[in-house]
């Protein structure tokens, strides 16, 4: 859309992803997409706090709110962390030590034994790099610690193929996701403009999908068990994409905000399934 001319745009929309559910999760859920011209991840941040902590007084009064027993505050500003930081502080470990992924599996697996089922954990054992290891630490040991709303910053490359390469750090990203709740709640990163940066990561996005795609098809065959689906659908690049970065896009930054979550911590509800009009039912063997 910046591509197109216009620098500020936004869109409330229904999202369909096809997931488990949960008292967190809804295969349907609602959210609000927004992008801005000549902004970055910065930006973006400051505007989430502006709209949740609006949001917090038009529907309660006050920014210190009850979840569920917990107190929240979301009195401007918040913390702002980076992921590599926040998962050495939980486990004393600091994955830009490790120069390659099998030392990084390694102290994974010593930190997630207790939390796996066996230490050759399926998805530890997909990770094909540092940076897919960091974020699968982070996900199984800090993400539910993060009680009070907390920006956490500069994902790896190798997981954010849509954001802008970090101003100062070699492999990182300007990318945060927002928590609150042990959940999140938000998405967002400066835009990645560069059209042959973004054709390689794509490549590399289908050349990793389709080795999984391939450990998966020999695994079926070889148990002759049903197959897990994610990477059952073949992927392709989207040149429609790539031609209008080629015609130039400002820099600019987005953000997706999930209204239901939001909802669910405003209204203290303990299950997304109380903030939607139709949830979907799990049926019943």
């Amino acid at each position: 859309m910046q591509v197109g001319g216009l620098e500020k745009v936004y869109e409330i929309g229904r999202i369909f992803r096809n997931e488990g559910i949960s008292t967190r999760h809804n295969p349907e859920f609602t959210t609000i997409e927004m992008y801005e011209a000549y902004s970055d991840y910065e930006s973006m941040m400051n505007l989430a706090e502006e709209i949740v902590t609006r949001c917090a007084m038009a529907t309660t009064g006050k920014l210190k709110i009850d979840y569920q027993g917990t107190e929240i505050s979301l009195e401007r500003p918040w913390r702002r962390e980076t992921m590599h930081r926040l998962v050495e502080e939980a486990t004393g470990v600091d994955f830009n030590s490790f120069g390659d992924v099998e030392s990084a599996k390694n102290a994974a697996k010593g930190l997630l034994g207790f939390k796996t089922e066996s230490s050759e954990s399926t998805s530890l054992q997909a990770c094909s790099s540092v940076g897919h290891v960091l974020n699968e630490v982070f996900e199984t040991v800090v993400e539910s610690t993060l009680v009070q709303p907390t920006f956490v910053l500069d994902y790896p490359v190798e997981i954010s193929p849509l954001a802008k390469p970090h101003r100062r750090y070699a492999g990182l990203t300007e990318r945060f996701e927002l928590f609150v709740c042990g959940r999140e709640i938000g998405n967002a990163f400066s835009e990645l403009t560069d059209p042959i940066d973004q054709r390689s990561r794509f490549e590399n996005q289908i050349k990793q999908h389709n080795a999984k795609r391939a450990a998966m098809d020999k695994k079926v065959k070889s148990d002759e068990s049903k197959g897990d689906d994610e990477y059952s659908y073949e992927v392709s690049l989207d040149e429609d994409f790539l031609t209008s970065l080629e015609y130039g896009m400002p820099p600019a930054s987005g953000m997706g905000l999930g209204i239901d979550r939001l909802v669910m911590l405003l209204t203290n509800s303990a299950s997304i399934r109380d903030v939607i009009a139709f949830p979907v039912l799990k049926l019943q063997q």
